[in-house]
């Protein structure tokens, strides 16, 4: 089931606090970006975080994790979001250990 554009939506009103957020569609779903880094996934209304050591020590280990699509990396799943300021401390430390992307080259 792809995601509803309420559920972007949602997510990105949620998500806003802890930073400049943005979702780009890709492959049917979509990528979640925030401050210049790709944090993870939303996929079927649900977003998918990108495990870090600090995520794992805040959301301890009881965390809901599950596979994007098949064939994905174990993430931290979010159904919900209400809890705003907590998950965007989640968002804001799971940031600073992630690499910016790699530089694209240029064509010849």
């Amino acid at each position: 089931m792809p995601c509803t554009d309420e559920y972007i939506q949602y997510v990105l009103e949620q998500l806003r606090p802890a930073g400049d957020v943005s979702a780009r569609k890709m492959f049917g779903e979509y990528g979640l970006y925030m401050d210049g880094k790709v944090m993870g996934l939303i996929c079927d209304n649900q977003v998918f975080l990108k495990k870090t050591g600090a995520g794992a020590e805040l959301l301890g280990e009881d965390a809901m994790q599950g596979y994007a699509y098949p064939g994905a990396r174990l993430s931290y799943v979010f159904e919900n979001l209400d809890d705003q300021e907590f998950v965007n401390q989640v968002m804001r430390i799971t940031w600073e250990e992630l690499p910016f992307p790699k530089p694209k080259k240029e064509k010849k």
